[in-house]
């Protein structure tokens, strides 16, 4: 001990401060084992861990100086994008204009803490498949509970919020979207099950390795929710509207068509430029009111807009009509997709009321809460579910006839009111399913332009993504 350097303390004493934080920030004092090997490093060097370094093989030196580095290099980039921060591209039209396709985000671990992963052993920076090998990035073993560490703070309302998506706890290989259990709800368990030419594999995917998906919170543990006319109402108080939240439109003109200009003035994407006017859709735009005489020559778009953009498009002068897309063209179902005997009813424009569980809220079991929360009960918080032929409910073994919430829940929605998949058709966010929170735009590419045409929206380049 007597030759160690006051270089070697120092290093020590910053690395093992470190260590003792982080150990005790993870709630896991088991891990100050560790600082065993800390202690070695720096101070005793019984393990000679830099042996490669004093090898007269150059070429063997060389390679494992590069390994060494690269191992360095994963090992760094695995603990940020767990505990710090990890990118994130918007896919999906369901956040626009909020958040644009082609964005690229900063998600902060911080902002709610972190989670200690389900799955600790994974390959970085992939969510779940190998990208060319088309294998799982993890191992399934070990396998972890939730836990969250200490963060800046909580989800609160109107957040944006990324997740891992709820319904992809079961998976149908070959195709995704739909999820697995509208699949069963549209074509039936046994055919999905048999048919693995068409749907592939069934497979199941931990809470950290489902997909991401991004939202805004719109309802909170222990809300009420309502959805009125494409009104979100908490608690029976009418909600805070999102500045860019938009909803589709069906636009008629003169016979004139719109031009690319307009389309640009009105931020319209091309794959949201949709002419319905049609033969195959006289029927419906009939009955809605368009078009003369039984005949329709005009053009007729169906349009996202937002409020500044329908303000825009009706002071067109080639504009005749514009109305909204009524509720009842809406296909896709809506949650609890008629699980048992119970049907609510709701559509995509009017939804709910619905009661969003709270951690350590209590309630009564009937057919109607079995509908909404059986889901939360067994595939969230891991319980045996069972309804006898006598109508007795079965929890992990036990008659009961009440159940208590061990998770927080949240109802998340896109922004693109009219196109987006969200708590509406598959139920609540649990609170372990929670990634982070987008703090920085740092890259914005638009796919409908090139690079020299607006390609890169450098207006939107390190930008902060706003609450509201």
């Amino acid at each position: 001990m007597n030759n160690i350097s006051k270089r070697q303390w120092i290093n020590f004493s910053i690395w093992a401060v470190i260590y003792i934080l982080f150990s005790i920030w993870v709630g896991n004092l088991w891990m100050l084992l560790g600082l065993i090997v800390i202690i070695d490093i720096f101070l005793t060097k019984f393990i000679p861990w830099s042996w490669w370094k004093n090898t007269k093989n150059i070429k063997l030196r060389e390679a494992i100086e590069w390994m060494d580095d690269i191992i360095f290099a994963l090992i760094a980039v695995y603990i940020i994008n767990l505990f710090v921060f990890q990118n994130y591209q918007i896919p999906t039209a369901s956040l626009e204009k909020s958040l644009l396709v082609g964005d690229y985000l900063f998600v902060s671990k911080l902002s709610y803490g972190p989670r200690v992963p389900n799955t600790p052993i994974s390959f970085p920076l992939v969510q779940n498949t190998l990208p060319l090998l088309n294998t799982k990035s993890y191992l399934e073993w070990p396998n972890w509970g939730y836990k969250r560490l200490k963060g800046l703070g909580t989800v609160q309302r109107n957040d944006i919020v990324v997740f891992n998506f709820p319904a992809g706890d079961t998976i149908a290989l070959k195709e995704q979207n739909p999820d697995f259990y509208n699949l069963v709800a549209r074509d039936g368990r046994s055919a999905v099950f048999s048919n693995k030419e068409r749907y592939g594999e069934i497979m199941y995917r931990p809470v950290d390795k489902r997909e991401n998906y991004v939202k805004r919170c719109v309802g909170m543990p222990g809300d009420s929710l309502q959805i009125i006319d494409n009104q979100v109402y908490t608690n029976g108080e009418k909600a805070e509207n999102p500045v860019n939240m938009q909803f589709n439109y069906f636009v008629e003109t003169d016979g004139a068509a719109l031009t690319e200009d307009q389309f640009r003035m009105l931020e319209i994407n091309k794959s949201d430029r949709i002419l319905v006017s049609g033969v195959n859709n006289h029927p419906t735009l009939l009955k809605l009111g368009f078009g003369t005489n039984g005949q329709i020559t005009s053009h007729i778009y169906l349009l996202p807009l937002t409020k500044k953009s329908f303000d825009m498009i009706n002071k067109m002068p080639t504009i005749k009509k514009v109305l909204i897309e009524p509720d009842i063209m809406a296909m896709s179902p809506m949650y609890p997709n008629g699980v048992g005997k119970y049907r609510t009813g709701w559509t995509r424009d009017n939804f709910g009321p619905i009661w969003i569980p709270a951690k350590g809220k209590t309630i009564q079991l009937d057919e109607k809460n079995l509908a909404l929360y059986n889901r939360c009960i067994k595939n969230y918080e891991n319980n045996s579910l069972e309804v006898r032929p006598d109508g007795t409910i079965l929890i992990n073994g036990k008659p009961e006839t009440s159940y208590t919430f061990k998770y927080d829940y949240y109802f998340m929605m896109g922004d693109n009111r009219h196109n987006s998949l969200d708590s509406r058709a598959w139920g609540f966010v649990p609170e372990d399913h929670v990634v982070g929170k987008p703090i920085l735009v740092w890259l914005s590419l638009e796919k409908d332009r090139s690079l020299f045409d607006g390609g890169i929206r450098w207006n939107r380049m390190f930008r902060r993504v706003e609450p509201k």
